[in-house]
């Protein structure tokens, strides 16, 4: 085979076979393939688009270009969850222990954050002594015994797409909707799932501003799990505003704590039991995803998600104090109120303006370099709907500098207030299965 043949063959709208894009991926991955060829293959990609089967073909070459977690001694059913990110999203900190507390294996393959607040691993991390650093083993024993672990991504897992997304990066190829798709489920893939559940953001918040471009992607997600023998299903959900009311590490982890004694956020809360139903559903815990819902319901308020929590926490040198203690988290010097500049009802929050105010805080990383400040962000006091007296807050401020009017201005300058009554966007637009 001739790369050259290939690009020509993609250029022209033809279907590629799964021993072409191996080729491809292999080629690229050795650094046989130069990067001038490969442009010209995604850029080819990007305009003729990709089949099912290529898809799922482009996904599984990606997995096999490193290494693959496997997971089977780990007694059940594992089902991941991974979320296309946004502001705000604290989900998989209520949802890893809420899931695990019914009985649900939860082996949870997480990264550090590069954007508005840490990713996972940073954020569990504002809890004293709690470390990602275990071995394998370390981590199915874990999983076994308490149902739940978060370990550190292998640096070893889908070498091509780290490779092919950094030159999509500079080639204008990042928005196709197969090499996004494959990049994702790759990922998911080699990390081991027996099943995925994906949370597809849309809205101002998200990468998928448009619900028809989520939806495209969502499915496109389900068909390559689905095709490559994992049970997937995605939910499209609401990023227009940020989701529950805190951005930033140790806010979360406080706000997390909230939601799992179900005193958190309604939209929060909402969508764990919604993406957590469909997880213990496809583990085959329930039959019904109705009686999913119950169970996790009940795990809230009988306590078992908050011990689950403790147990997890310290099972990996953390703190099981904090969960009834949230003092003991990392705790910002200032508390900073941004005021209403008039009365009305809130109309819109630009969900992504106040993600980069509270990176300007330091709760996330500008590069891979920056330092997080775990006790830093922002508190929203008003959501989409809310009426608001001038002068009131609409947020909070924790910071750690005293002078922070710029970051109080971006985050006044990300809030519509409107004089006739608004109603909040629905927080769960389609489930794609």
């Amino acid at each position: 085979m001739r790369m050259v043949d290939l690009i020509e063959k993609k250029r022209d709208g033809k279907e590629l076979t799964k021993a072409e894009i191996e080729f491809i991926i292999k080629g690229y991955t050795s650094e046989v393939i130069p990067d001038y060829q490969m442009s010209a293959f995604a850029m080819a990609v990007y305009f003729q688009n990709m089949s099912e089967n290529e898809r799922a073909a482009l996904t599984m070459a990606m997995v096999e270009s490193g290494d693959q977690i496997d997971l089977s001694a780990i007694e059940g059913i594992k089902v991941d969850k991974h979320s296309t990110g946004g502001v705000g999203d604290t989900t998989t900190l209520v949802l890893a222990p809420l899931v695990a507390s019914v009985g649900v294996p939860v082996a949870k393959m997480s990264g550090r954050g590069l954007g508005h607040t840490g990713g996972t691993i940073d954020k569990l991390e504002a809890v004293n002594g709690f470390s990602v650093e275990i071995s394998n083993q370390q981590f199915i024993d874990l999983v076994n015994k308490n149902k739940v672990a978060v370990v550190g991504q292998s640096g070893n897992l889908t070498p091509a797409d780290k490779k092919l997304y950094a030159l999509r990066d500079v080639t204008a190829t990042v928005n196709s909707i197969p090499l996004i798709a494959s990049s994702i489920m790759s990922k998911k893939i080699a990390s081991g799932a027996d099943a995925i559940v994906l949370d597809v953001k849309t809205g101002a918040g998200a990468f998928m501003k448009d619900l028809d471009q989520a939806e495209e992607l969502a499915k496109a997600m389900v068909d390559i799990g689905n095709n490559l023998g994992r049970n997937t299903i995605a939910v499209i959900s609401d990023m227009s505003q940020p989701l529950g009311l805190a951005i930033g590490n140790a806010l979360e982890v406080k706000e997390a704590i909230d939601t799992l004694n179900g005193k958190g956020p309604k939209d929060l809360l909402e969508l764990c039991l919604s993406l957590g139903s469909q997880m213990v559903f496809l583990a085959e815990r329930t039959s019904t995803l109705e009686e999913a819902r119950t169970l996790l319901e009940e795990a809230i308020s009988s306590g078992k998600g908050t011990e689950t929590l403790k147990a997890f926490l310290q099972a990996q040198g953390g703190d099981p104090s904090v969960v009834d203690d949230v003092t003991k988290l990392p705790t910002a010097r200032y508390q900073i109120d941004v005021p209403a500049k008039q009365s009305g009802y809130i109309s819109s929050i630009i969900a992504d303006k106040i993600g980069v105010a509270a990176m300007l805080l330091g709760a996330g990383r500008a590069t891979k370099e920056s330092v997080i400040d775990l006790a830093v962000g922002i508190e929203l006091k008003k959501k989409v709907g809310d009426y608001v007296e001038a002068g009131e807050a609409i947020a909070t401020l924790h910071s750690n500098q005293e002078n922070v009017d710029d970051v109080s201005k971006r985050v006044e300058e990300s809030y519509t207030i409107t004089s006739s009554k608004v109603t909040a966007p629905p927080l769960i637009y389609k489930e794609i299965r």
